[in-house]
């Protein structure tokens, strides 16, 4: 666009959350920027890697279920735009606890809403997956056969590369340092400075900081997640023909651990805790979480005997969370033209095409179809403007 031209909307963020707000956005035919403050690809978020779980299975919180339906339809539709495969069906297993009520909670919410699943009991369990090993708590299982697993770092790119071809800007390596509110909105970057009638944030770990200048106060803790791939002792015992992607709620201590079968690195699979320590996202690995790998590795020998107790590869990403896992979906309380998309607490790529299609509605004065009242600000924020 010509110098002093004013966009429809500018996104900040091009992660999986702001890379689908913004694709949503241009296909409306809107004139759309979209900022990203490291040259792309990157890996200092909480987007790339190779791979992420996906799932209708979600406990009590049925409204990501709900939610799931249009994202596994979104997801298709851009595998058939980009003629790539995204997506692995293998199913998702998902182990439980007795005096528990996840099992029950995810069984009725999966019949609610048709979508094929079954329930495994102790002995079912241990004899349909035998490789894995139960300890005396363990109170069955659910097995989610929608879900698998989706290539994130290829999704990431297709979804960019679609907002391309349809004639939307990638500004990377340009980190932005300020948004100055009004009914046009100035967003200055260390490289210069755009206006735009709305403004999209998608700052990941970054959300704190920003949000504290625009006058919002928000309980966002950044968490360091060290991601673990184990080497298979039988070459294609965990392999995604076979095995299914796994959780086990409150495997070490009350936190879930998650298991990716043999795929993006041939003979390893990715075995990680849901929880690391908190963090500073500028100095990210300057934090000691030797622990997390010690954890896992008792987790891996006493649980699952056919993988190496020693990880063969670790990497890092980010979690934000919020105090209650949910997401933050909406408008800045004074100024409506600033849309928040924060704390995806490390659930949700898979939603991705909803979530980027929820804040492009926001965005350009259109009505979600969704019923985002569980995302609001205000269920925990105090404006300090």
């Amino acid at each position: 666009m010509a110098e002093g031209s004013v966009y429809d909307v500018i996104v900040v963020g091009a992660g999986i959350m702001g890379s689908f707000t913004a694709y949503n956005i241009r296909r409306t035919g809107k004139s759309t920027l979209l900022l990203e403050q490291f040259p792309l690809p990157h890996s200092r978020g909480s987007s790339h890697g190779q791979s992420r779980t996906i799932r209708s299975a979600y406990g009590s919180q049925e409204y990501y279920t709900k939610m799931m339906t249009k994202a596994f339809r979104m997801w298709r539709e851009l595998e058939d735009q980009s003629c790539q495969i995204l997506f692995r069906q293998t199913g998702l297993l998902c182990i439980g606890q007795k005096g528990v009520n996840y099992l029950d909670d995810t069984a009725d919410c999966l019949q609610r809403h048709k979508t094929p699943f079954r329930r495994l009991n102790d002995a079912e369990l241990r004899e349909t997956y035998p490789m894995l090993s139960y300890p005396p708590e363990i109170g069955g299982a659910v097995i989610d056969y929608s879900g698998g697993l989706l290539l994130s770092g290829r999704a990431l790119a297709a979804v960019q590369n679609q907002y391309r071809k349809l004639g939307g800007l990638i500004h990377d390596g340009e980190k932005m340092v300020e948004v100055i509110p009004g009914e046009v909105i100035m967003v200055k970057t260390e490289a210069g400075q755009y206006r735009a009638k709305a403004v999209v944030l998608c700052v990941g770990p970054w959300a704190n900081n920003v949000l504290t200048k625009l006058g919002i106060a928000v309980p966002l803790q950044a968490q360091k997640i060290r991601v673990c791939y184990w080497k298979e002792k039988t070459p294609g015992t965990f392999s995604s023909r076979q095995f299914p992607v796994f959780s086990q709620i409150n495997a070490i201590g009350p936190h879930l651990v998650y298991a990716v079968p043999s795929e993006e690195y041939p003979g390893l699979v990715k075995v990680c805790l849901h929880y690391g320590p908190s963090i500073d996202p500028n100095v990210r690995d300057k934090i000691d979480d030797s622990w997390v790998v010690e954890a896992l590795q008792k987790y891996i020998l006493e649980h699952i005997p056919g993988l190496e107790p020693f990880p063969a590869i670790t990497e890092s990403c980010i979690y934000t969370n919020t105090p209650d896992e949910d997401f933050i979906l909406d408008h800045h309380p004074s100024w409506e033209n600033i849309v928040i998309g924060a704390g995806f607490s490390g659930h949700g790529f898979k939603l991705a095409p909803v979530i980027g299609d929820i804040l492009a509605k926001m965005a350009t004065g259109q009505t979600p179809e969704q019923d985002i009242s569980f995302f609001r600000l205000n269920r925990f924020t105090k404006s300090h403007l």
